[in-house]
């Protein structure tokens, strides 16, 4: 296991033990289907099915499965998915009522038609606030390998970041023991967490876990990129990639950029997983000044200043505005940036200078690209598109 996997397990066993919960917190009870009784009662508030939807064994393919992609899970031990745990997460991340004012949930800044992210640039909170940065999409957030959380990862799991936007008083404002005594007030979760947990208690911990979740089930896995690589036998993702059988001529280009290095591009440095996902924050060049400093705010490390987490490309095309401060409306502004306007800052990731494996803030590399190859670029984005993560009925709000 990985140093920062155990760390991260460290660090929520810690958080457990200090809730004192009980053991069924650890997610030892798997029931797959309500009783009648009990959906009678689910049913005069929630839109639920009997029997739980998959979300603990989704049919991932090879790629997803296989290899070092299994390395990058950051699910700790103590937190597997269960359909009846997610199904809880599922609940709490549409529920209104976890806000102050009951106005806003977590689905009212990650949006499921756009991609689990917020297509305004900054999100409108529970008094008409904005918050600072425009929130990330959630789609593969399971395979975000060092397990940190937000732009400037200040969560070090998963499970310490979902509670932080509902006790954040522009996001959510809601104190989480008066969160935990709202929730006791509402007739159908006492059912959800016994379903969950073995146990109608509800605790600040269980809605972590139960958050968490339903987050990480949350994988794109169905886009025309996937079906292409099946189709092309599963070759593995990266510079070494062969073109795809399935993709378009014009797509194909865009994938020897975006993959192979084509004009000495190097995105795939950055996002070549089969999940389209990076394992730490960087710093991509976006200005030479920055207002909002990142992850250097949370370390204090000067060479961490104005770096950001890089999340998945998958569904980048349903997620738009782009990057941290949502500076950007349209792939083609994305890709007009990392082409030829990349800025010389001093933590600029060295994967963007001109200088190999060489320090950080070397002078910006260009790479030239066509008006086609650039349009070509943009085809191959479009192609990480998984429509069924838009629609899918499981990640869907229970409450309509």
């Amino acid at each position: 296991m990985r140093k920062s996997s155990i760390i991260s397990i460290a660090i929520l066993a810690i958080s457990i033990a200090s809730c004192e919960v009980d053991d069924h917190d650890e997610i030892d009870y798997k029931p797959s289907s309500f009783s009648q009784s009990d959906l009678a009662v689910l049913s005069q508030t929630l839109n639920l099915n009997e029997t739980a939807f998959n979300y603990a064994n989704p049919p991932l393919p090879e790629h997803y499965r296989e290899g070092e992609i299994a390395e990058t899970d950051n699910t700790p031990s103590i937190n597997q998915i269960t359909d009846m745990g997610a199904t809880l997460g599922r609940v709490l991340f549409y529920d209104k009522n976890l806000s102050a004012n009951n106005t806003i949930s977590c689905a009212s800044c990650h949006k499921q038609d756009k991609g689990f992210s917020d297509d305004a640039q900054f999100s409108v909170g529970l008094n008409g606030e904005t918050t600072r940065r425009n929130s990330m999409t959630l789609i593969n957030s399971r395979y975000y390998e060092n397990g940190h959380f937000f732009w400037d990862e200040r969560a070090t799991t998963l499970e310490e970041q979902v509670l932080m936007p509902i006790k954040d008083h522009i996001e959510m404002g809601l104190e989480i023991p008066e969160m935990v005594d709202k929730l006791k007030q509402l007739e159908y979760y006492p059912i959800l967490f016994k379903y969950a947990f073995g146990s109608e208690e509800i605790t600040a911990n269980k809605v972590a876990l139960a958050l968490s979740q339903f987050t990480r089930s949350i994988i794109s896995y169905r886009s025309k990129f996937d079906e292409a690589l099946i189709a092309s036998g599963n070759p593995e993702v990266g510079e070494e990639m062969p073109l795809l059988d399935g993709l378009t001529e014009q797509e194909n280009i865009g994938l020897d950029i975006f993959m192979r290095g084509r004009k000495g591009a190097t995105c795939q440095y950055c996002h070549g997983t089969p999940q389209i996902i990076a394992f730490e924050a960087r710093n991509n060049g976006l200005s030479m000044n920055y207002t909002d400093n990142g992850k250097g705010e949370v370390t204090g490390n000067p060479q961490h200043n104005a770096v950001f987490k890089a999340p998945s490309l998958r569904n980048i095309a349903l997620t738009a505005p782009y990057m941290h401060d949502g500076r950007f409306t349209t792939l083609m502004d994305v890709v007009n940036q990392y082409n030829s306007n990349v800025q010389q800052h001093p933590n600029l990731h060295f994967r963007l200078t001109t200088v190999d494996d060489g320090p950080l803030g070397g002078p910006p590399f260009q790479m030239n690209l066509t008006e086609s190859e650039k349009e070509a670029l943009v085809a191959f984005l479009h192609t990480f598109t998984d429509p069924t993560i838009a629609t899918d009925e499981k990640f869907s709000d229970p409450f309509q």
